[in-house]
């Protein structure tokens, strides 16, 4: 797909410069230094050679074709030369030029310019205001950034130019190999989920590893790295959050909800791993594109030190791996070749003078350990530790197994060169045992992705003509937030259980529909403009005669009429008082990037003060509502505890998959609470006491 950027056959630099210190000295000096076995045109109307190659005035004079250009002029001639590559045949440009988008209103302009002319001719477009890109295998550096890195197995994109700068320098001390390293600039037409995409089906990119700063099509992005993640590891950097993401909300769901939710929930839906920092980032990386895939979560430990030993197993259960259940054989063999003091159980310590043959004999042992899934080799430099020596048995060993070994060689000054030694053989080193654990967890959850199926979405089947003709009627009447009993319709057109009530305008009205419901009954003033009502004391429960009924009417009208004059009262809505149960809150805030994201969560104090909540993006699958219940901290309270029934947890499950077809169905709506759904035990169901909902304003209306 984006073939001609990777794998030109020919590249024409515009802008090639014949001064050293200029980019366009640089990057015409980089595409040629590091082998670039294509054609390559300089176009500088002012020279007839740079660099020893023959210089062209225009793109439009080169005699052959021309597959990919690099852009390296003033900002204000590249949409003249972006018209000049289209009639070209130009199929790819990199555009490294600045001052678009980032520089403001004219710069945007210039932008707008550069992508009409590029969609015009079908070129594609990295950058502007980017580094480059780099392809180790083809090979060519079409980028101004210093050195080229090794080839290798780690395909990286950012956008952030200085970031891959600071990183392909690191990378280059390290040794390090990439498949691929692109600088994304301004994304103004090639992004994220393109290169997603295009590295999907590359068998020299064992793993795709992302810097970005924000998505311009979130949907499109859990489409595509959901395909992607079932072939290869992704691992994710987010920083930042959207502008769009801040906007003013009114619901619990808006308050707790924003871009950095939407982004977590789209990561463990698409199978993403996320990185919380570029150092495991690249910890990540290394064990994915060097070591064989991890097949399960049980890890042996083999070390020279107990406290080392200590702490990896700590950081083991803690991350929810597991500790290997060593074979009765193993444990043994281990006990026939270590010294008595030895400990032979895992972790498997070879104690602190142990040479070499000790830590092969426990090495092959573990790795012959069937229970056993992968291995960390921890060594600390000891008196009589043979470094040099234990890190080339340790390379052998891991060459011939298809179980992934990490090596945690702890210190620096002593262990550098057998850490040099595990570099050559692949194995990646890592300077302390929580962070081989790290990698370890990561390549854990890849595995547990590939394991999934495909998710299944529910159909329910629902009246979407009343929700619409609602919706329309709401809007047709100036109006975007609904009203309890609008909001009743809604709930009980998508099969959701909610407490008998009636709209009652006069006192007389609710005293004969408390008797017609049946007492106790709760009375909430009935009015689109007051979302919360409970704030200005609107709600009345456990009411129990037409006395009190008459009374909390008057005072209702009242305390709404004084605390928001400007309300509409519609009236005071008299309903059943649900039996208790346990109080869920399940509410949708619609992102900007991802579309409905829905929340969910205990209500009362557990959202209030704990915000002891979790999100997903719709449509969701039951698996994915499942999991959700799972996450928040007091799912055991769901489960029943010291003598309590279970609550009814399908009927969670139930409730949230309907929500997800609603906001799914109906984009319209851009929040909405259910608060509370009171959860009855099991097999009593859920009911829908009270809800909110705000739509947006009608597109003719928004232009």
């Amino acid at each position: 797909m984006l073939e001609a950027f990777f794998t030109p056959q020919s590249v024409a630099v515009i802008g090639a410069a014949r001064a050293p210190g200029k980019l366009g000295y640089g990057v015409l000096s980089n595409i040629l230094q590091y082998g670039y076995s294509g054609k390559v045109y300089p176009i500088n109307p002012k020279a007839d050679e740079v660099l020893g190659l023959k210089s062209y005035p225009t793109v439009l004079d080169v005699p052959g074709p021309v597959d990919m250009v690099v852009i390296v002029i003033p900002n204000r001639f590249v949409p003249q030369v972006m018209e000049q590559c289209g009639q070209k045949g130009v199929k790819a440009a990199i555009i490294i030029s600045a001052g678009f988008r980032e520089a403001g209103m004219e710069g945007i302009k210039l932008e707008r310019q550069v992508l009409d002319t590029a969609k015009k001719y079908k070129i594609r477009v990295v950058g502007p205001n980017c580094l480059g890109i780099i392809s180790p295998y083809t090979p060519l550096n079409a980028s101004f950034a210093a050195g080229m890195p090794p080839k290798g197995g780690i395909a990286f994109m950012s956008q952030s130019g200085a970031l891959c700068t600071a990183i392909l320098d690191w990378a280059l001390s390290e040794g390090i190999g990439f498949s691929h390293f692109v600088s994304l600039g301004n994304k103004a037409d090639v992004d994220e989920v393109d290169l997603l995409q295009a590295w999907q089906e590359d068998e020299n990119a064992r793993v795709i590893i992302v810097y970005m700063e924000g998505l311009k099509d979130g949907q499109r992005f859990i489409r595509v790295a959901r395909q992607v993640t079932q072939h290869k590891p992704v691992i994710a950097v987010k920083s930042g959050n959207t502008a769009a993401g801040s906007r003013a909300v009114s619901s619990h769901t808006g308050t707790l909800a924003g871009s950095e939710r939407a982004y977590e929930a789209a990561f463990k839906q698409t199978g993403v791993l996320r990185a919380d920092s570029i150092e495991h980032l690249f910890d990540y990386s290394l064990a994915f594109a060097y070591q064989p895939p991890l097949k399960g979560i049980n890890i042996a430990i083999v070390t020279n030190a107990g406290g080392p030993g200590i702490m990896a197993t700590d950081a083991l259960e803690s991350s929810g791996l597991k500790l290997a259940a060593l074979q009765p054989e193993t444990i043994e063999r281990l006990r026939q070749g270590l010294p008595a003091a030895a400990n032979v159980y895992n972790p498997i310590d070879v104690i602190g003078d142990a040479l070499t043959d000790r830590y092969a004999h426990a090495l092959k042992a573990a790795l012959d350990d069937k229970n056993v899934d992968g291995v960390i080799v921890i060594l600390t430099p000891q008196v009589y530790t043979q470094i040099e020596k234990t890190a080339e048995v340790i390379g052998r060993l891991a060459a011939n197994t298809e179980k992934p070994v990490l090596g945690c060689f702890m210190g620096q000054q002593r262990v550098g060169p057998g850490i040099k030694i595990l570099s050559q053989y692949s194995i990646p080193n890592y300077s302390f045992p929580e962070r081989a654990v790290g990698a370890f967890k990561a390549m854990a959850e890849f595995w547990d992705t590939r394991q999934r199926s495909a998710p299944q979405y529910v159909q329910f089947q629902v009246d979407q003509q009343t929700v619409r003709q609602l919706f329309d009627r709401v809007r047709d009447e100036g109006r975007l937030t609904l009203g309890d009993a609008e909001s009743r319709e809604i709930m009980e057109a998508y099969g959701l259980r909610i407490p008998r009530s009636v709209l009652a305008k006069t006192a007389d009205e609710a005293v004969a529909a408390a008797e017609s419901i049946g007492y106790p009954v709760v009375m909430k003033i009935a009015s689109p403009d007051i979302l919360h009502k409970s704030d200005i004391g609107g709600v009345r429960l456990n009411i129990r005669d037409a006395d009190q009924v008459r009374d909390s009417f008057d005072l209702l009208v009242y305390r709404a009429q004084r605390y928001m004059a400007d309300a509409r009262i519609w009236g005071v809505l008299v309903q059943e008082m649900v039996s208790r149960g346990k109080e869920i809150i399940i509410g949708v805030n619609r992102d900007p990037q991802f579309g409905p994201l829905l929340m969910f969560g205990l209500g009362g104090i557990y959202v209030e003060v704990l915000k002891d909540v979790t999100f997903r993006i719709a449509p969701l699958s039951r698996r994915e509502a499942s999991e959700m219940m799972n996450e928040i901290r007091s799912y055991h309270l769901l489960r029943g505890v010291r003598g309590e029934k279970p609550a009814d947890l399908e009927a969670i499950i139930d409730t949230i998959l309907r929500v997800s077809q609603l906001v799914t169905d109906f984009p319209e709506i851009v929040e909405m609470d259910i608060n509370p759904l009171t959860v009855h035990e099991e097999g009593r169901g859920a009911v829908a006491v009270d809800m909110r909902f705000v739509l947006k304003e009608k597109e003719s209306e928004q232009e």
